[in-house]
């Protein structure tokens, strides 16, 4: 009978960031996922790996350290790191005053502040937008979800010695066992990292936590025939972001957002745009929440988004290629670690930021459960 060290349940990247925190240590470990391959949030996003406006504390750090991880992995495994750094471009004087704010803190520290002519000097595809001024940090990171999750997997599996079962569905979990449609799966230590599965597995204990699901729609676009260089977010991003959101300089920007785009923030929209090796945009999202959000897209979410898009890149093609929705775990904390058990662990995070954290997060998760 095989006797694993830790079993893991989910291969999503949290679920990832676990196996490799532990077979980095020597321990035999095996992931447990319902799916044949990772299917949700962790390859539904824009890969992009955000340190710069994190909350500062342990959401700053934890997104420190996975960005250093993620370098290495990049190396060690050969996942490609498609564009580095980002530049938030503000349209309003009051979002500039947000990013003048927090370049003033210690988080800010490494970022530069940027005229009007700075930005579309970096960006020459920004011209004809209204800039106030901008900030660029170099900190963020992109790669593409959909095709570094499966290298991720195969590197685990044929370089670290993981073992995976996919197809298999998780139905309970026991100190010491795991029980599962394909028979038990005997383990010392269990790490449970669910996505946005709020019922199979300890509901009772996720629902302390006030967790709740996060609809969002996603777009491609054409090439548009110039490169970013960096991914960029604009002045509705600065109010879903911590980092940016907390300072006292964001109450002016969001009084005025509220007047002057009030259906944006109705539905959660803000500009978050990213690259892909062939050229083509990835662009969003939306942010709609519920215990089972619908599965629909909205047209008029997408156009909010395209709408916003252009008011940056007024002269560039907006040629859709293709649409998404997702669904996320959310909650008022950016992650949390539950212990049902002094061998199990329950570790969900809730804010959408599973590639910017979720490799600290299985660090900790390796070290508390193994010391």
């Amino acid at each position: 009978m095989a006797q694993y060290d830790l079993a893991v349940v989910g291969a999503g990247i949290v679920g990832l960031a676990h196996a490799l925190a532990a077979a980095r240590r020597g321990l035999r470990v095996v992931v447990i996922d319902r799916d044949a391959q990772a299917n949700g949030a962790s390859i539904r996003n824009f890969g992009l790996v955000v340190v710069s406006g994190q909350e500062p504390g342990i959401s700053r750090s934890r997104a420190e350290r996975s960005r250093a991880i993620w370098l290495d992995l990049a190396a060690e495994a050969g996942l490609d790191v498609l564009h580095r750094g980002k530049l938030v471009v503000a349209r309003r004087p009051e979002a500039l005053s947000v990013l003048q704010a927090f370049a003033a803190t210690p988080d800010g520290d490494d970022c530069a502040l940027l005229s009007p002519a700075d930005v579309t000097a970096r960006l020459p595809a920004l011209h004809g937008a209204e800039i106030a001024g901008g900030l660029y940090s170099p900190h963020e990171l992109r790669v593409e979800s959909c095709e570094v999750l499966p290298k991720l997997t195969a590197f685990l599996a044929e370089q670290m010695g993981v073992e995976f079962r996919f197809g298999v569905a998780v139905t309970a979990i026991e100190p010491g066992r795991v029980v599962t449609s394909a028979g038990p799966v005997h383990a010392v230590k269990v790490a449970v990292c669910p996505g946005d599965d709020l019922t199979s597995l300890f509901p009772e204990r996720i629902g302390q936590y006030g967790v709740r699901r996060c609809k969002l729609q996603m777009l491609r676009l054409a090439d548009p025939g110039f490169q970013l260089g960096a991914a960029l977010v604009s002045d509705l991003s600065l109010l879903r972001y911590e980092g940016y959101a907390l300072l006292p300089e964001a109450a002016a920007l969001r009084r005025r957002l509220e007047s002057e785009q009030a259906d944006e923030l109705a539905n959660g929209v803000h500009l978050i745009v990213t690259q892909s090796a062939d050229g083509s945009l990835v662009i969003g999202d939306s942010h709609h929440y519920g215990t089972t959000p619908d599965p629909f897209g909205s047209e008029e979410v997408d156009r909010l988004i395209l709408r916003e898009f252009a008011r940056l890149f007024p002269a560039a093609q907006r040629t859709v290629t293709a649409r998404w929705t997702g669904t996320y775990s959310s909650a008022r904390h950016a992650a949390f670690r539950d212990a049902p058990h002094e061998d199990i662990r329950l570790v969900m995070v809730t804010s959408g930021t599973g590639a910017s954290t979720g490799f600290a997060l299985g660090e900790e998760t390796v070290a508390e459960l193994f010391g």
